[in-house]
């Protein structure tokens, strides 16, 4: 999920929270692949259940939100122009399902491509980076979605 995490960085997770506090948007997670379990992934959430998706080009618009009966538009800030894409997609979640993308948008292989992924496949979140030594932090990938 470059820029944000890289291949072979070492990430210690937390399995426990998400069962006491929900899932929030712009959080990174770590799920097991829908399409392959044996596989793990980590994204960004975009989408909570009960709300629709939908993606034109960079535009990222959430409706019938909860926090927000009204439509918006995401406002990413780790998102270069150069990450454009062409998505035209349009997904209504059911209630058990959240929308992951990667914060590589031109790169990533996430939801746009294999669909929501369900809360039974979420593992946890990253809390700690241990390697590389320059790159130790708490809580790596902190939100960084803004709803505009």
């Amino acid at each position: 999920m470059d820029p944000t995490f890289e291949t072979n960085q070492y990430l210690i997770v937390d399995e426990v929270s998400y069962r006491f506090e929900p899932i929030s948007r712009g959080d990174v997670v770590i799920f097991k692949y829908p399409n392959d379990t044996s596989k793990y992934f980590i994204k960004r959430v975009i989408g909570l259940p009960g709300e629709t998706v939908q993606i034109e080009g960079t535009k990222v618009t959430i409706s019938n939100s909860k926090e927000n009966p009204q439509s918006f538009t995401l406002t990413e800030n780790y998102i270069s122009p150069a990450n454009f894409t062409s998505d035209h997609i349009l997904k209504k979640l059911s209630e058990n399902q959240y929308f992951v993308m990667g914060d590589n948008r031109g790169a990533s292989f996430d939801s746009r491509a294999w669909g929501p992924v369900d809360k039974k496949y979420i593992i946890g979140r990253p809390i700690v980076r241990l390697f590389p030594v320059d790159k130790i932090s708490f809580l790596p990938g902190e939100s960084q979605v803004i709803n505009r």
